[in-house]
């Protein structure tokens, strides 16, 4: 890794052998893409005390904006996530997050933390999309959140760069199909209502959950944040399964609705 030779910042200049990067969130591309000369200005807002440097080149890209935050994630049945955490090391992140799966809940701590450390600029890096999100909308989803933040996403395996053309493309894709997927499982639902209208039954079937669902569902109810309060709503744990309240209710009865509004 190539080492900071010289820093003059009293007469705004840096030195490349390292790309410094404001700590205070003011980037500018300018700043990013004048780096990869000699000497270059520094940007304007940049704080002497507040200087963030990494090398300008790794493995995955010569020319990178900020910095890679790696993120990855194992199932419940693989619980080692050695291999994937050696490979996002080894493509130049900084740091990594790493998710343990706990059954079906769509929870990912870790991913929380890697998408408040990100700022404008850097890179969200992961091995494979599904270690990403755990369905289509949710990559989707992710990657929308990205792209509107000016945070690049990453796949290794999959060769896929949201700071390329081809890499927003891919996501396009995606969300096209995602976008198909829905409008075809609206069309079969109301095929079937229409279907079950004519044999003289009407409405279709409430959701319910599972005696694993329901067991997940109370652990979440049960669960305190650091504040003391509950860490999640009523109306929270049933858009986490895709229910209403009133199925919350039902399942858990001893959920009393005074507790509804409490998080």
């Amino acid at each position: 890794m190539a080492t900071l030779e010289t820093a003059a910042l009293n007469d705004k200049t840096v030195t490349t052998g390292l790309r410094a990067r404001p700590w205070n969130g003011v980037r500018k591309r300018s700043f990013a893409i004048h780096a990869a000369r000699d000497r270059v200005p520094a940007d304007q807002h940049c704080n002497d005390s507040r200087v963030r440097t990494y090398a300008t080149h790794t493995p995955l890209r010569d020319t990178v904006l900020g910095m890679r935050i790696g993120v990855a994630r194992v199932s419940t049945r693989d619980q080692h996530p050695e291999a994937q955490q050696d490979a996002l090391k080894a493509a130049g992140c900084e740091q990594v997050f790493t998710d343990k799966a706990s059954g079906k809940l769509a929870r990912r701590p870790e991913l929380d933390k890697a998408l408040l450390v990100a700022r404008e600029g850097d890179q969200i890096v992961v091995t494979k999309l599904d270690r990403l999100g755990r369905s289509l909308e949710n990559l989707i989803e992710l990657s929308n959140t990205l792209q509107e933040r000016g945070v690049d996403l990453v796949v290794l395996d999959q060769g896929v760069d949201t700071s390329t053309a081809v890499g927003r493309m891919f996501f396009q894709i995606l969300g096209a199909i995602a976008e198909f997927e829905h409008a075809l499982m609206s069309e079969r639902t109301m095929d079937g209502l229409a279907a079950a209208r004519a044999r003289g039954r009407t409405g279709g079937q409430k959701p319910k959950l599972g005696p694993r669902q329901v067991k997940l569902a109370q652990a979440m109810y049960e669960e305190i944040g650091s504040d003391g309060k509950r860490a999640y709503t009523v109306q929270q744990i049933a858009d986490e399964f895709g229910v209403t309240r009133p199925t919350i209710y039902r399942h858990l009865g001893k959920i009393p609705r005074q507790f509804e509004g409490t998080a």
